[in-house]
């Protein structure tokens, strides 16, 4: 289900929860972990580098001096540092206005700069779930939606995991601690089906792809 919202009752969460409902995680993504793996800015700035130390080359290669394959270069730094620029300020906003939230019965995202949304992921609709880790224990916590259920990968981009278009999988992205937070989720799904469910390791984990324990039918 999605909302649109104005005022929040509760930081994250468009109403207060029902009876029996609680809290079991809320966050946002990390700042730094989001810019580098949802926006991939290390890539973009190398991309940029690698254009201008490209033309600067052709340019003393063709018998410029250095003050004018400096002014030329600078045609080329500028709107290199612009974009970079945008990126670190759409980041900035898209952390600023995103919280993530982990109830005993759903997991709620609330994003959108300019109109702010809140999404409610019921368990019921999640089919498998499964963490995206990294070396400095940051990562992206993804959720597969069972069929028919479906989501828009526009709508909730950047908060859906990369490249699974055809079946879009929403995701708390640039978590800070993300393994934790798969624990959380990860019990949370087994409880609401009344299954046990042993903890996922977090302590000295690998980096790499991690499936949550998963609820069987009883």
């Amino acid at each position: 289900m999605i909302k649109e919202h104005d005022y929040e009752p509760v930081w994250g969460l468009p109403e207060k929860l029902p009876e029996g409902e609680v809290i079991l995680w809320q966050g946002r993504p990390d700042r730094r972990a989001f810019v580098r793996r949802a926006l991939h800015l290390p890539g973009l700035a190398t991309y940029f580098g690698v254009l201008v130390a490209a033309r600067v080359a052709s340019v003393l290669m063709a018998g410029a001096s250095l003050p004018v394959t400096a002014m030329d270069a600078l045609w080329f730094i500028l709107p290199s540092l612009l974009v970079i620029g945008i990126a670190l300020v759409f980041g900035w906003a898209v952390v600023r206005t995103t919280a993530y939230t982990i109830t005993n019965r759903r997991v709620v995202m609330r994003f959108g700069i300019a109109l702010s949304m809140t999404v409610n992921l019921p368990f019921a609709l999640v089919g498998a779930a499964a963490a995206r880790l990294h070396a400095d224990g940051s990562g992206d916590v993804s959720l597969a939606l069972l069929k028919p259920h479906r989501v828009s990968y526009m709508f909730f981009w950047p908060h859906a995991r990369p490249w699974h278009l055809l079946r879009p999988q929403p995701t708390l992205r640039g978590l800070a601690d993300a393994g934790a937070v798969a624990q959380i989720l990860g019990r949370a799904l087994a409880g609401a089906a009344s299954v046990p469910v042993q903890a996922m390791a977090t302590a000295g984990a690998k980096p790499g792809n991690a499936d949550l324990p998963q609820p069987q039918a009883a």
